[in-house]
């Protein structure tokens, strides 16, 4: 996993509450066995008419958005079915952050070890983001997770807070096979003392 540390770039405002995992990436994409590929297909009902091509009025699509690497969103982003597929689109679509008032626990719990950040703010902080990133051209946030804060340099700054066991794993770069792999040498003894099995 790629760890996360400092990330500055260009904030992408999505206005919405209650987005749900469906809305972030559609069951039919869902039949992909890796984790890459699914950016193309992140918002797809949003993003794209009916005709495949894309929708101007959606955020996204905006060229003052292109290359966005930091969603602004509403409360309660992520809600829905647990799918892990939700942060493997945000990620390959080039997302590293995701700053809303709050996000489903399971949706929270899937970005950390995926390596997207999810952060809370207030809501007064998050629509002031949003309104910042509505009207200053290329609007660049920072996203510091060692210092736990957000800023701008516009003046803005706000801290947040993660639980620490998920701050250290992003961190760090850690994914739960990361995290197995740091007592390989403890699994390694194990298996060593273990008797042969016939």
């Amino acid at each position: 996993m790629l760890p996360f540390r400092v990330h500055t770039g260009v904030a992408a405002p999505l206005d919405l509450p209650n987005v749900d995992t469906d809305q972030i990436i559609p069951k039919q994409f869902l039949k992909r066995v890796e984790r890459t590929g699914f950016g193309q297909f992140l918002f797809f009902d949003w993003r794209y008419a009916p005709d495949g091509s894309p929708d101007p009025t959606f955020v996204l699509n905006e060229p003052r958005y292109a290359g966005a690497s930091i969603l602004l969103a509403g409360r309660n982003f992520g809600c829905g079915s647990s799918r892990e597929h939700a942060p493997w689109a945000l990620l390959d679509c080039g997302f590293r952050a995701v700053i809303a008032p709050t996000f489903a626990d399971i949706f929270q719990n899937n970005c950390t070890k995926n390596g997207v950040l999810p952060v809370s703010l207030s809501e007064g902080e998050v629509e002031e983001l949003m309104r910042r990133a509505r009207e200053v051209d290329n609007y660049r946030l920072t996203v510091d997770l060692e210092r736990s804060e957000v800023r701008d340099v516009h003046g803005f700054s706000a801290a947040f807070k993660l639980d620490e066991f998920r701050r250290r794993c992003l961190l760090e770069g850690l994914d739960d096979i990361g995290l197995t792999l740091k007592h390989d040498s403890f699994i390694k003894q194990f298996e060593q003392r273990r008797p042969t099995w016939m």
